[in-house]
């Protein structure tokens, strides 16, 4: 069993990944099939695809960026939020997840490694501005006038956002806890090696075990929306 950071010094990276988004009702995409809502990735979700098929890319971000309007945060959202909130040491909430669920649940030591929906990147100048209505129907850059902006979302093949200082903070961090990932999507899945190298104390809670849970000190396995609260409590309490 895993020792909890309960110092109010220690330092806590925490990753989530669609297993929290999930029990709010939006789809994790990748279906058994290797399908995101019956599209290739290599079809919607590459550099390739947005040059081959704009539209086609463009409607399928437009579609999910609606569906935001249909969900709301859950119960694991709300209490990483509240972590966040009372937690006096050090905490880097890293996300998988595109959605603004962490943002309205309250979180905002957040880093959004793959992008977010409401927000759009500029082809031409690299300039990301908010956006939250459909890209298809106008994609003008408000910072250079060019019809050029795409969905700020990190492809297959671009680098993830934020490297650098989510690497030190995992070298830094005393605690490392994985929430809803499969440990399959690479750099996320090679975290908590990151974090066993410092010696830093290891968590994961999913609903499943995930391909590394292994590399875990501790595995919990069940609902997000039942698990995260849980060990929040028990994490604050223990901190005094």
């Amino acid at each position: 069993m895993v020792v909890p950071a309960s110092s109010p010094t220690s330092s806590i990276v925490v990753l989530t990944g669609a297993g929290v988004s999930a029990e709010s009702g939006l789809a994790t995409f990748r279906g058994p099939d290797g399908l995101w809502e019956g599209h290739r990735v290599e079809d919607v979700c590459t550099p390739e695809a947005l040059a081959r098929d704009e539209d086609l890319v463009l409607r399928f971000y437009d579609a999910r960026r609606a569906a935001l309007a249909t969900v709301e945060p859950n119960a694991a959202h709300h209490a990483l939020a509240r972590l966040d909130a009372e937690w006096p040491g050090e905490l880097m909430i890293v996300t998988q997840n595109v959605d603004d669920l962490h943002e309205r649940a309250g979180a905002r030591r957040l880093v959004h490694i793959h992008g977010e929906l409401l927000s759009a990147l500029c082809r031409a100048c690299d300039a990301r501005a908010p956006f939250a209505g459909a890209m298809r129907e106008g994609k003008v850059c408000p910072a250079c006038g060019a019809d050029a902006l795409r969905p700020d979302i990190v492809f297959f093949g671009e680098m993830p956002y934020e490297m650098a200082r989510i690497e030190r903070a995992l070298i830094d961090c005393d605690l490392f806890v994985s929430i809803g990932t499969s440990g399959a999507v690479y750099p996320a899945a090679g975290f908590v090696r990151i974090a066993n190298a410092a010696n830093a104390a290891t968590l994961e809670l999913n609903l499943d075990p995930s391909a590394g849970s292994y590399h875990f000190d501790d595995a919990r396995h069940g609902p997000a929306s039942l698990l995260v609260p849980e060990w929040v409590d028990s994490l604050l309490a223990a901190a005094g």
